[in-house]
Protein backbone atom coordinates (compact mmCIF):
# COMPACT_ATOMS: atom_id res chain seq x y z
CA UNK A 1 0.00 0.00 0.00
CA UNK A 2 2.87 2.37 0.51
CA UNK A 3 3.71 2.51 -2.98
CA UNK A 4 0.46 3.37 -4.18
CA UNK A 5 0.64 6.97 -5.54
CA UNK A 6 -2.58 7.77 -3.71
CA UNK A 7 -0.70 7.22 -0.50
CA UNK A 8 2.09 9.07 -0.96
CA UNK A 9 0.63 12.08 -2.03
CA UNK A 10 -1.59 11.82 0.95
CA UNK A 11 0.77 11.91 2.99
CA UNK A 12 3.22 14.51 1.04
CA UNK A 13 0.26 16.65 2.35
CA UNK A 14 -0.41 15.63 5.91
CA UNK A 15 3.27 16.94 6.08
CA UNK A 16 2.48 19.98 4.28
CA UNK A 17 -0.14 20.98 6.27
CA UNK A 18 1.82 19.68 9.39
CA UNK A 19 4.71 22.05 8.43
CA UNK A 20 2.50 25.18 7.41
CA UNK A 21 0.72 24.96 10.88
CA UNK A 22 4.11 24.25 12.55
CA UNK A 23 5.63 27.60 10.72
CA UNK A 24 2.49 30.08 11.71
CA UNK A 25 2.62 29.07 15.33
CA UNK A 26 6.32 30.42 15.52
CA UNK A 27 6.22 32.47 13.26
CA UNK A 28 7.78 35.16 15.12
CA UNK A 29 11.02 33.47 14.21
CA UNK A 30 10.39 34.01 10.50
CA UNK A 31 9.49 37.61 11.00
CA UNK A 32 13.17 39.11 10.04
CA UNK A 33 12.51 36.88 6.85
CA UNK A 34 9.29 38.00 5.68
CA UNK A 35 10.56 41.74 6.35
CA UNK A 36 13.47 41.14 4.15
CA UNK A 37 11.43 39.60 1.27
CA UNK A 38 8.97 42.21 1.12
CA UNK A 39 11.76 44.80 0.84
CA UNK A 40 12.89 43.11 -2.12
CA UNK A 41 9.75 41.38 -3.94
CA UNK A 42 8.88 44.87 -5.38
CA UNK A 43 12.20 45.76 -6.78
CA UNK A 44 12.61 42.17 -7.51
CA UNK A 45 9.62 41.89 -9.33
CA UNK A 46 9.86 44.87 -11.64
CA UNK A 47 13.58 44.31 -12.25
CA UNK A 48 12.19 40.53 -13.62
CA UNK A 49 10.18 42.23 -15.25
CA UNK A 50 12.68 44.85 -17.25
CA UNK A 51 14.86 41.85 -17.62
CA UNK A 52 12.19 39.23 -19.69
CA UNK A 53 11.63 42.24 -21.92
CA UNK A 54 15.49 43.69 -22.62
CA UNK A 55 16.69 40.14 -22.44
CA UNK A 56 16.04 39.32 -26.36
CA UNK A 57 18.25 42.82 -27.37
CA UNK A 58 20.91 41.11 -25.21
CA UNK A 59 20.75 37.94 -26.70
CA UNK A 60 20.95 39.18 -30.00
CA UNK A 61 23.74 41.82 -29.54
CA UNK A 62 25.64 39.20 -27.79
CA UNK A 63 25.37 37.12 -30.86
CA UNK A 64 26.88 39.47 -32.58
CA UNK A 65 29.96 39.69 -30.82
CA UNK A 66 29.29 42.61 -28.20
CA UNK A 67 30.65 41.56 -25.21
CA UNK A 68 28.49 40.99 -21.91
CA UNK A 69 29.10 44.54 -20.32
CA UNK A 70 28.89 46.37 -23.62
CA UNK A 71 25.52 44.35 -23.68
CA UNK A 72 24.33 45.56 -20.28
CA UNK A 73 25.47 49.31 -21.44
CA UNK A 74 23.91 49.10 -24.52
CA UNK A 75 20.41 48.08 -22.90
CA UNK A 76 20.94 50.58 -19.79
CA UNK A 77 21.59 53.93 -22.43
CA UNK A 78 18.50 52.25 -24.77
CA UNK A 79 15.94 52.48 -21.43
CA UNK A 80 17.11 55.61 -20.68
CA UNK A 81 16.58 56.71 -24.29
CA UNK A 82 13.00 55.31 -24.26
CA UNK A 83 12.33 56.66 -20.89
CA UNK A 84 13.69 60.21 -21.39
CA UNK A 85 11.95 60.21 -25.49
CA UNK A 86 8.68 59.43 -23.63
CA UNK A 87 9.02 61.91 -21.11
CA UNK A 88 9.82 64.80 -23.58
CA UNK A 89 6.72 63.60 -25.48
CA UNK A 90 4.40 62.88 -23.37
CA UNK A 91 5.20 65.03 -20.41
CA UNK A 92 3.82 68.37 -21.51
CA UNK A 93 0.16 66.32 -22.71
CA UNK A 94 0.18 64.71 -19.51
CA UNK A 95 0.84 67.78 -17.31
CA UNK A 96 -2.04 69.46 -19.60
CA UNK A 97 -4.34 66.68 -18.99
CA UNK A 98 -3.57 66.66 -15.24
CA UNK A 99 -3.91 70.15 -14.86
CA UNK A 100 -7.46 70.36 -16.39
CA UNK A 101 -8.42 67.19 -14.56
CA UNK A 102 -7.70 69.29 -11.15
CA UNK A 103 -9.37 72.14 -12.51
CA UNK A 104 -12.24 70.17 -13.68
CA UNK A 105 -12.59 67.55 -11.33
CA UNK A 106 -15.36 69.91 -8.98
CA UNK A 107 -17.48 70.02 -12.32
CA UNK A 108 -17.09 66.33 -12.89
CA UNK A 109 -17.85 65.89 -8.84
CA UNK A 110 -21.18 67.78 -9.70
CA UNK A 111 -22.49 65.69 -13.16
CA UNK A 112 -21.92 62.77 -11.09
CA UNK A 113 -23.72 64.42 -8.21
CA UNK A 114 -26.38 64.81 -10.17
CA UNK A 115 -26.57 62.45 -12.13
CA UNK A 116 -26.66 60.19 -8.39
CA UNK A 117 -29.22 62.82 -7.16
CA UNK A 118 -31.60 62.14 -10.35
CA UNK A 119 -31.28 58.05 -10.13
CA UNK A 120 -31.77 58.44 -6.23
CA UNK A 121 -34.91 60.86 -6.41
CA UNK A 122 -36.43 58.13 -9.00
CA UNK A 123 -35.53 54.91 -7.59
CA UNK A 124 -39.19 54.18 -6.18
CA UNK A 125 -39.85 53.83 -9.70
CA UNK A 126 -38.20 51.47 -10.79
CA UNK A 127 -38.31 47.59 -9.84
CA UNK A 128 -37.21 46.29 -6.97
CA UNK A 129 -34.09 44.47 -7.96
CA UNK A 130 -32.70 47.92 -9.62
CA UNK A 131 -33.39 49.45 -6.35
CA UNK A 132 -31.82 46.97 -4.61
CA UNK A 133 -28.70 47.32 -7.19
CA UNK A 134 -28.70 51.15 -6.59
CA UNK A 135 -28.42 50.50 -3.22
CA UNK A 136 -25.35 47.79 -3.52
CA UNK A 137 -23.67 50.54 -5.66
CA UNK A 138 -24.17 53.47 -3.49
CA UNK A 139 -23.00 51.43 -0.70
CA UNK A 140 -19.86 49.95 -3.09
CA UNK A 141 -18.85 53.78 -3.83
CA UNK A 142 -18.94 54.45 -0.04
CA UNK A 143 -17.03 51.67 0.61
CA UNK A 144 -14.69 53.42 -2.60
CA UNK A 145 -14.26 56.44 -1.01
CA UNK A 146 -12.97 54.94 2.16
CA UNK A 147 -10.86 53.30 0.67
CA UNK A 148 -9.00 55.93 -1.37
CA UNK A 149 -9.19 57.92 1.36
CA UNK A 150 -7.03 55.25 3.41
CA UNK A 151 -4.78 54.71 0.50
CA UNK A 152 -3.70 58.27 0.42
CA UNK A 153 -2.30 58.42 3.26
CA UNK A 154 -0.72 55.14 2.99
CA UNK A 155 0.75 56.40 -0.51
CA UNK A 156 1.95 59.78 1.19
CA UNK A 157 3.29 57.59 4.50
CA UNK A 158 5.13 55.24 2.11
CA UNK A 159 6.91 57.74 -0.39
CA UNK A 160 10.76 57.03 1.84
CA UNK A 161 9.92 53.06 1.12
CA UNK A 162 8.49 53.49 -2.82
CA UNK A 163 12.03 56.09 -3.06
CA UNK A 164 14.30 52.98 -1.85
CA UNK A 165 12.36 50.81 -3.99
CA UNK A 166 13.31 52.59 -7.25
CA UNK A 167 17.11 52.68 -5.90
CA UNK A 168 17.17 48.78 -5.57
CA UNK A 169 15.35 47.98 -9.23
CA UNK A 170 18.47 48.92 -11.32
CA UNK A 171 20.64 47.17 -9.12
CA UNK A 172 18.49 43.96 -9.12
CA UNK A 173 17.96 44.92 -13.46
CA UNK A 174 21.79 44.68 -14.08
CA UNK A 175 22.45 41.77 -11.88
CA UNK A 176 20.03 39.68 -13.28
CA UNK A 177 21.52 40.78 -17.07
CA UNK A 178 25.19 40.67 -15.66
CA UNK A 179 24.46 36.88 -13.91
CA UNK A 180 21.22 35.37 -15.33
CA UNK A 181 22.87 32.38 -16.34
CA UNK A 182 24.68 31.69 -13.26
CA UNK A 183 21.22 31.35 -11.43
CA UNK A 184 20.09 27.88 -12.68
CA UNK A 185 23.62 26.25 -12.29
CA UNK A 186 24.08 27.13 -8.58
CA UNK A 187 20.65 25.02 -8.05
CA UNK A 188 21.08 21.90 -10.01
CA UNK A 189 25.13 21.54 -9.20
CA UNK A 190 23.37 20.84 -5.77
CA UNK A 191 21.92 17.38 -7.45
CA UNK A 192 23.99 14.92 -9.30
CA UNK A 193 22.78 11.94 -11.64
CA UNK A 194 19.30 11.79 -12.93
CA UNK A 195 17.89 14.07 -9.70
CA UNK A 196 19.99 17.14 -11.51
CA UNK A 197 19.04 16.75 -14.90
CA UNK A 198 15.14 16.71 -13.72
CA UNK A 199 15.73 19.92 -12.00
CA UNK A 200 17.60 21.33 -14.89
CA UNK A 201 14.54 20.59 -17.25
CA UNK A 202 12.57 21.95 -14.63
CA UNK A 203 14.35 25.13 -14.23
CA UNK A 204 14.39 25.87 -18.00
CA UNK A 205 10.84 25.29 -18.16
CA UNK A 206 10.40 27.50 -15.27
CA UNK A 207 11.86 30.52 -17.25
CA UNK A 208 10.45 29.33 -20.32
CA UNK A 209 7.14 29.96 -18.86
CA UNK A 210 7.96 33.27 -17.14
CA UNK A 211 9.90 34.62 -20.08
CA UNK A 212 6.55 33.80 -22.35
CA UNK A 213 4.26 35.34 -20.12
CA UNK A 214 5.93 38.49 -19.38
CA UNK A 215 6.93 39.13 -22.72
CA UNK A 216 3.39 38.30 -24.24
CA UNK A 217 1.35 40.53 -21.69
CA UNK A 218 3.70 43.33 -22.30
CA UNK A 219 3.11 43.43 -25.30
CA UNK A 220 -0.22 42.75 -25.51
CA UNK A 221 -1.11 45.90 -22.52
CA UNK A 222 0.76 48.42 -25.03
CA UNK A 223 -1.02 47.13 -27.97
CA UNK A 224 -4.46 47.57 -26.05
CA UNK A 225 -3.18 50.75 -24.29
CA UNK A 226 -2.39 52.26 -28.24
CA UNK A 227 -6.00 50.97 -29.79
CA UNK A 228 -7.67 52.09 -26.80
CA UNK A 229 -5.69 55.74 -27.24
CA UNK A 230 -6.94 56.21 -31.14
CA UNK A 231 -10.09 55.25 -30.17
CA UNK A 232 -10.62 57.66 -27.54
CA UNK A 233 -8.95 60.41 -29.83
CA UNK A 234 -11.51 59.58 -32.53
CA UNK A 235 -14.50 60.24 -30.23
CA UNK A 236 -12.68 63.29 -28.54
CA UNK A 237 -12.42 62.01 -25.32
CA UNK A 238 -10.67 64.06 -22.36
CA UNK A 239 -7.41 63.02 -20.70
CA UNK A 240 -7.38 60.34 -23.23
CA UNK A 241 -3.68 59.83 -23.07
CA UNK A 242 -4.28 59.69 -18.95
CA UNK A 243 -6.21 57.03 -19.53
CA UNK A 244 -4.26 55.33 -22.14
CA UNK A 245 -1.44 55.06 -19.89
CA UNK A 246 -3.84 53.79 -16.87
CA UNK A 247 -5.21 51.18 -19.67
CA UNK A 248 -1.44 49.66 -19.96
CA UNK A 249 -1.38 49.29 -16.62
CA UNK A 250 -4.24 47.55 -15.62
CA UNK A 251 -4.03 45.47 -18.71
CA UNK A 252 -1.19 43.51 -16.92
CA UNK A 253 -3.73 41.88 -15.41
CA UNK A 254 -5.21 38.89 -17.00
CA UNK A 255 -9.34 39.55 -17.90
CA UNK A 256 -10.36 41.88 -14.80
CA UNK A 257 -7.74 44.51 -15.94
CA UNK A 258 -9.11 46.28 -18.77
CA UNK A 259 -12.63 46.19 -16.86
CA UNK A 260 -11.05 48.09 -14.36
CA UNK A 261 -9.50 50.80 -16.46
CA UNK A 262 -12.95 51.20 -18.07
CA UNK A 263 -14.22 52.75 -15.00
CA UNK A 264 -12.69 56.18 -14.74
CA UNK A 265 -13.29 56.31 -18.73
CA UNK A 266 -16.46 55.69 -17.70
CA UNK A 267 -17.05 58.38 -15.32
CA UNK A 268 -14.92 60.89 -17.49
CA UNK A 269 -17.40 60.16 -20.19
CA UNK A 270 -20.34 60.98 -18.02
CA UNK A 271 -19.38 64.26 -16.90
CA UNK A 272 -18.01 64.91 -20.27
CA UNK A 273 -21.03 63.89 -22.45
CA UNK A 274 -23.39 60.52 -21.53
CA UNK A 275 -23.34 59.49 -24.87
CA UNK A 276 -19.87 59.12 -24.94
CA UNK A 277 -20.25 56.54 -22.70
CA UNK A 278 -21.63 54.11 -24.91
CA UNK A 279 -18.68 55.13 -27.28
CA UNK A 280 -16.32 54.41 -24.49
CA UNK A 281 -17.99 50.99 -23.58
CA UNK A 282 -17.87 50.10 -27.28
CA UNK A 283 -14.33 50.76 -27.66
CA UNK A 284 -12.98 48.84 -24.91
CA UNK A 285 -15.10 45.48 -26.32
CA UNK A 286 -13.80 45.46 -29.46
CA UNK A 287 -10.58 45.87 -28.06
CA UNK A 288 -10.76 43.43 -25.56
CA UNK A 289 -12.52 40.91 -28.97
CA UNK A 290 -9.36 41.91 -30.86
CA UNK A 291 -6.94 40.97 -28.05
CA UNK A 292 -8.86 38.09 -27.23
CA UNK A 293 -9.37 36.31 -30.53
CA UNK A 294 -6.26 37.94 -32.53
CA UNK A 295 -4.08 39.31 -30.40
CA UNK A 296 -3.49 37.20 -27.44
CA UNK A 297 -3.59 33.61 -29.31
CA UNK A 298 -0.51 34.72 -31.74
CA UNK A 299 1.48 36.30 -29.21
CA UNK A 300 1.25 34.01 -26.19
CA UNK A 301 0.04 31.17 -28.68
CA UNK A 302 -0.46 28.28 -26.42
CA UNK A 303 2.62 27.74 -24.98
CA UNK A 304 0.91 28.98 -20.96
CA UNK A 305 -2.09 26.61 -21.89
CA UNK A 306 -4.48 27.84 -19.44
CA UNK A 307 -8.09 28.07 -19.38
CA UNK A 308 -9.87 31.24 -19.51
CA UNK A 309 -12.08 29.91 -16.38
CA UNK A 310 -9.22 29.33 -14.78
CA UNK A 311 -7.89 32.58 -15.54
CA UNK A 312 -10.61 33.99 -13.87
CA UNK A 313 -10.90 31.76 -10.69
CA UNK A 314 -7.04 31.97 -9.91
CA UNK A 315 -7.47 36.11 -10.45
CA UNK A 316 -10.76 36.50 -8.15
CA UNK A 317 -9.58 33.96 -5.41
CA UNK A 318 -6.01 35.23 -5.33
CA UNK A 319 -7.37 39.18 -5.41
CA UNK A 320 -9.70 37.65 -2.44
CA UNK A 321 -6.59 35.63 -0.87
CA UNK A 322 -4.15 39.01 -0.54
CA UNK A 323 -5.24 41.95 -2.55
CA UNK A 324 -4.05 44.02 -5.71
CA UNK A 325 -0.01 42.38 -5.96
CA UNK A 326 -1.52 38.81 -5.46
CA UNK A 327 -3.37 39.14 -8.65
CA UNK A 328 -0.70 40.97 -10.55
CA UNK A 329 1.25 37.38 -9.78
CA UNK A 330 -1.36 34.95 -9.68
CA UNK A 331 -1.58 33.63 -13.51
CA UNK A 332 2.52 33.29 -13.65
CA UNK A 333 2.43 31.93 -9.98
CA UNK A 334 0.32 28.97 -11.41
CA UNK A 335 2.11 28.51 -14.29
CA UNK A 336 5.48 27.85 -12.66
CA UNK A 337 3.33 25.80 -10.18
CA UNK A 338 1.80 23.69 -13.45
CA UNK A 339 5.28 23.22 -14.96
CA UNK A 340 6.87 22.18 -11.51
CA UNK A 341 3.73 19.65 -11.86
CA UNK A 342 4.16 18.33 -15.58
CA UNK A 343 7.67 17.76 -14.98
CA UNK A 344 7.12 16.02 -11.64
CA UNK A 345 4.41 13.46 -13.58
CA UNK A 346 6.67 13.38 -16.32
CA UNK A 347 9.38 12.03 -14.63
CA UNK A 348 7.68 9.62 -12.52
CA UNK A 349 6.32 8.41 -16.34
CA UNK A 350 9.60 7.88 -17.02
CA UNK A 351 10.52 6.16 -13.85
CA UNK A 352 7.39 4.02 -13.91
CA UNK A 353 8.10 2.90 -17.63
CA UNK A 354 12.11 1.87 -16.72
CA UNK A 355 10.69 -0.30 -13.72
CA UNK A 356 7.87 -2.00 -16.13
CA UNK A 357 10.60 -2.90 -18.99
CA UNK A 358 12.96 -3.80 -16.38
CA UNK A 359 10.70 -6.67 -15.28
Amino acid sequence: MTKKVWFQVGIGLLLLLFIIKYTIEIHWIFNPLFIILQTIFIPLLIGGVLYYVTEPIQRVLEKRGVPRWGSIITIVLLLLGVFTGLAILIANPISTQINNLVKNAPFIGDKIMEATDFIMANKDNLPPQAQQMIDSIVDSIQGIAVAGSQMIVSFISGAVSATFTLILIPFFFIFMLKDHEKFAPQIYNIFSGERRRWVKETLTDIDTVLRNYVQGQVMISAILAVSIYVGYLFIRLDYSLLLAIFAFFMNMIPFIGPWISLAPAVVVALAEDPILVVWVCVITLVAQQVESNLITPNIMGEKLNIHPLTVISIVLAAGNIAGFIAIIIAIPTYAVIKAIVINIYEERKKIKEAATKSV
